[in-house]
Order: structure tokens, then C-alpha cells, then sequence
């Protein structure tokens, strides 16, 4: 059941050196891919990196949070062309969702590394150095990385009962259930 997953996935920081076999990889993309997204548009792309080169580098993409995607076996950039959806946060969101979600399905650790609107280290535009590092067509932009692996740390499940209700409010904002 979906919400035994949804209760079940964690973000998971630390990874086997176990590669993602490419069957699994494809599983992965097919879940992506079958994202809604606003009229159809679909103005996401996706680039699956192995390279331990590029994944080091992607690991430096900013200031604080990506630091584990050194020891990722693999990352999936999830970037949008928001000329092509004036919502391409929100579908390219979606679509970094249902990654988490296939991840923790097959077993997998993940975690979102946040890069739209971040910096780097030196203070210099997480987009622009993925930008150049990813070749991305002028435009494109990156939302998030999503680091994936066979996890190497075991979190227990988020508890059975519902989250806490102060964040649900019924038919008006602050009226409690």
C-alpha cells in the first residue's frame, strides 16, 4: 500500500558502493516519466550520472546538503525548461517525488539535494555551475539533485499514527479536527 511506502521512505545520506544495476535505473526513469505535469507539457529532463568524477563535482553543486552525493552511486538531476510551463517547479517536483518513492519501492536510499535559488561554497550560483558542468541548454534550469544507492545506514519508519494536526485545518485555517 502506498502509504506503508510513504511511511517507510527516509532520507538516506550514506550508500554501499554497490552500483544501481541499469534495470533498476530504468525502473527508476519509467516512474519519473509517468509524472503528471500541467496540460501535459512534460518540461522536465532528467540526467542519470555514474560518473564518480561528475558526482564529486555535483556533490560541491552547493554551499551545505550535497556533500553525501560523493559517495552516491548514482544522481538524477531533475531540471525543467520553464518556457515551456509556468509551473515547471511544481511538475518537476512531482516528478523528483515519485523518484523518492520508486527509490524507497526497490529497496534504494535517497535523498533531494535543493539547488533552485542556492549557492555554492564560494558564494557563486548553484545553477550556473550545473549549468556548465551538465551542459544545460540556455534556459533550462536545475531543480533538485536526487542522490540514489544501496543504503549503507538503516532508518526505522515514521510512526504509524497520523502526522501531528496542527498543519490540517478543516474548512477555514486554524480550525482543528
Amino acid at each position: 500500500m502506498l502509504i506503508d511506502l510513504l511511511r517507510s521512505r527516509r532520507s538516506i545520506r550514506r550508500f554501499t558502493d554497490q552500483p544501481v544495476e541499469p534495470e533498476t535505473v530504468d525502473l527508476l526513469l519509467e516512474a519519473a516519466l509517468r509524472a503528471p505535469s500541467s496540460k501535459g507539457n512534460n518540461p522536465w529532463d532528467l540526467i542519470v550520472v555514474t560518473d564518480r568524477e561528475t558526482l564529486q563535482q555535483l556533490a560541491a553543486a552547493k554551499a551545505h546538503g550535497a556533500a553525501f552525493l560523493h559517495g552516491a552511486p548514482l544522481a538524477i538531476v531533475v531540471c525543467a525548461d520553464p518556457a515551456k510551463s509556468d509551473v515547471w517547479v511544481e511538475d518537476a517536483a512531482i516528478v523528483a517525488t515519485l523518484i523518492h518513492l520508486e527509490a524507497t519501492d526497490l529497496g534504494l536510499g535517497s535523498c533531494w539535494v535543493q539547488i533552485r535559488l542556492r549557492q555554492r561554497g564560494d558564494g557563486s550560483d548553484s545553477q550556473q555551475f550545473l549549468a556548465d558542468l551538465l551542459s544545460l541548454p540556455a534556459g533550462m534550469m536545475v531543480l533538485a539533485i536526487i542522490g540514489i544507492g544501496h543504503p549503507a545506514e538503516a532508518k526505522g519508519s515514521h510512526p504509524r499514527s497520523a502526522p501531528p494536526g496542527k498543519h490540517v485545518s478543516f474548512e477555514r485555517f486554524g480550525r482543528r479536527g
